[in-house]
């Protein structure tokens, strides 16, 4: 039996464009289950952002609903839901410039309502050791760390804050190839070791090819792509 931990349910949404409508989302539905690892792909104008701002509650469907854990989000209420269920990695690291990657990290803990047993500097240092980063790069201010480093400092954050669900938007797309076979490496540890739901829009055919979902956003609709 799938255990489906986030739904999207008919959704659709357009916009006015040049006096005519024009839909990008069209009774789009998917089902994601917890513990794997989903990419979606889909050229610039297809509607991958806008999907990516509804499913993180950033914006609302047309039609539709959203559904985390079976209840509609709008029911939870999407600050709530945003704030306990789900982290967004971003692919420019939306990392605080004046806090170091430690700071970046505990600052993040506080903003769920649970509260997570522990001292949060210290449970910080080690979630950031486990992605790679030792307690003296944790110190500097994340300005000082290299574009890797800082996105896996974003990884940690997300991690930190012990959420089942987390959104990537392009979080590899200013990496070296190198430095994102790393990234990915990471977001692999995740889903099998925390068992974490990821969900993850790109561009890149590489990324999607290691994820254990690939899906691809074509006519308003989510299809699921295969890999020789």
């Amino acid at each position: 039996m799938k255990d489906i931990i986030f739904e999207l349910d008919n959704i659709s949404y357009g916009y006015i464009d040049g006096g005519k409508k024009r839909n990008i989302l069209n009774n789009l539905s998917y089902e994601f289950e917890r513990g794997k690892f989903y990419t979606i792909l889909g050229p610039s104008g297809s509607g991958k952002t806008t999907l990516l701002a509804i499913a993180s509650a950033l914006d609302a469907p047309e039609k539709g609903y959203v559904l985390f854990e079976g209840e509609d989000i709008k029911k939870i209420g999407h600050t709530k839901f945003r704030r306990n269920n789900m982290a967004i990695i971003f692919q420019k690291y939306n990392l605080t410039d004046y806090l170091t990657g430690v700071e970046n990290v505990e600052s993040n803990m506080m903003i769920v309502d649970k509260k997570i047993p522990g001292n949060n500097k210290d449970i910080a240092y080690k979630i950031l050791n486990s992605m790679g980063i030792v307690q003296s790069k944790a110190d500097r201010r994340v300005t000082k760390l290299s574009g890797g480093e800082q996105q896996r400092v974003a990884v940690a954050r997300a991690l930190s804050k012990d959420v089942p669900l987390i959104l990537g938007d392009e979080p590899t797309g200013a990496l070296d190839t190198a430095t994102s076979k790393e990234v990915i490496a990471l977001f692999k540890k995740l889903v099998k070791e925390y068992n974490k739901t990821i969900i993850l829009v790109t561009h890149s055919d590489d990324v999607a090819a290691n994820s254990d979902i690939s899906l691809r956003l074509k006519n308003g609709k989510l299809e699921e792509v295969k890999w020789d």
